[in-house]
C-alpha cells in the first residue's frame, strides 16, 4: 500500500508539472567567480536559464528518465555517476552508482558527488526556490530540461544534450533514426482520409481522477502521427477530464498508459457508465507502453508504432 501511494503521489505531481511547467527549474545563475574561472561554454539551457557548461565533461548526474534514456542513446553512459530512482532499470545505465528521489533529491549527497553537470527536469524539487544553489556555488553546472510539448522540442532537447556532452554528431544520429521511424509510420497511415481516421481518447490517469491531453502536447502529436483523431483536440494542454465528456465524445479507440494499477484496460472496459462507448463496445481499448508514451525522448517512436498498429492493424499485416 505504501509503495502504491508513492507511485500515485509521483504521478499526481508529474501531472501537475505538465500543467504548470516552471521555466527555470528554480535555479540561480552561477556566481561570476565560478563562471570566470571555469573553462566553459556559456549558453542557455532548454528552460531559458543561463548556464556555463564545462569544456571537459567527465561525470554527470541525471534526475529524469527521459534524460537518462537520451544519454544512453548518445552512448555516454560511462559518464553517468548517479540518476533518479524512476530511471532504475533503464537499459544501459550503470549499476552500483547513487540513486536519488525524483521529486526531492538529497542535495547534500549531490553536492558531495560533485558531477560536472547535473541534469534535472521541471519535476525535481518543483516547489522550492533555487534548490540547487549549493551545487551551483560549488561549481556544478545545473541544466534544466523541462518536459517537451512537441516532437520538435524532443529533437531540440536531444541536440542540446549531445552538444552539452561534446557529442553533437551522436545527437544528429539519434534524431535521424527517430525521424526515419516516424516517417515510416507516417507513410503507412498517410493515405487514410482525415474523415476516415479513428477517433481516440488517451487516458494517462484512471478513474476517479481522469487525465488526458488536448492540443499543444507531444502526446496529442503522437496520436496524430499514428493516424488517430484526438477527441479532446478542441482543448489545450494536459487536462482533467470528466467521464461524461469522454462518453459524449464516443471515441472509436481508447488508449491507456497507466501502469500503477492492476488491469487498466479491463478497468476501462468494465467502467460504470461507459458500456455504450464505441471503443468499449468493440473491445478497442489498448495499453500503450508507459515509458515510450510518457517520456518525451527518442523512444516516442515505440508509442507511435503501438498506437498505429492498434488503430489500423490491417495496414501492418504486410510489414
Amino acid at each position: 500500500m505504501r509503495r502504491e501511494m508513492k507511485r500515485i503521489r509521483i504521478v499526481v505531481i508529474w501531472l501537475c508539472m505538465l500543467l504548470f511547467t516552471l521555466t527555470a527549474c528554480g535555479k540561480a545563475a552561477p556566481s561570476p567567480e565560478v563562471a570566470e574561472n571555469a573553462a566553459s561554454r556559456p549558453t542557455t539551457d532548454p528552460s531559458g536559464a543561463s548556464v556555463v557548461i564545462p569544456d571537459q565533461v567527465d561525470s554527470v548526474v541525471a534526475l529524469a528518465p527521459s534524460i537518462c534514456e537520451t544519454l544512453t542513446a548518445l552512448g555516454v553512459e560511462e559518464k553517468i555517476t548517479g540518476y533518479d530512482l524512476q530511471s532504475v532499470g533503464i537499459a544501459g545505465l550503470p549499476e552500483n552508482v547513487p540513486t536519488f528521489d525524483t521529486v526531492n533529491p538529497d542535495v547534500e549527497q549531490l553536492t558531495a558527488l560533485a558531477p560536472d553537470i547535473l541534469f534535472v527536469s521541471n519535476l525535481s524539487l518543483y516547489d522550492q526556490e533555487a534548490p540547487y544553489q549549493p551545487l551551483i556555488d560549488a561549481g556544478v553546472c545545473v541544466i534544466c530540461v523541462p518536459t517537451s510539448e512537441s516532437v520538435e522540442g524532443v529533437r531540440s532537447d536531444i541536440r542540446f544534450l549531445a552538444q552539452a556532452l561534446g557529442v553533437p554528431e551522436e545527437g544528429e544520429r539519434v534524431v535521424a533514426e527517430m525521424d526515419a521511424e516516424l516517417a515510416r509510420l507516417s507513410g503507412i497511415v498517410s493515405e487514410i482520409p482525415k474523415e476516415e481516421r479513428k477517433s481516440v481518447y488517451f487516458e494517462i490517469s484512471p478513474a476517479p481522477y481522469l487525465y488526458s491531453c488536448g492540443s499543444g502536447t507531444y502526446l496529442h502529436e503522437l496520436m496524430e502521427l499514428a493516424g488517430g483523431r484526438n477527441v479532446l483536440a478542441d482543448q489545450d494542454g494536459w487536462l482533467s477530464v470528466e467521464g461524461e465528456t469522454v462518453v459524449a465524445a464516443n471515441p472509436d479507440v481508447i488508449f491507456t498508459n497507466v501502469n500503477y494499477t492492476d488491469a487498466p484496460v479491463e478497468e476501462i472496459l468494465g467502467r460504470e457508465g461507459w458500456a455504450g462507448v464505441s471503443a468499449v463496445q468493440n473491445q478497442e481499448v489498448y495499453y500503450i507502453d508507459n515509458m515510450a508514451s510518457s517520456l518525451p525522448d527518442q523512444n516516442i517512436v515505440k508509442a507511435v508504432e503501438q498506437m498505429a498498429q492498434a488503430l489500423y492493424p490491417e495496414r501492418f499485416e504486410t510489414e
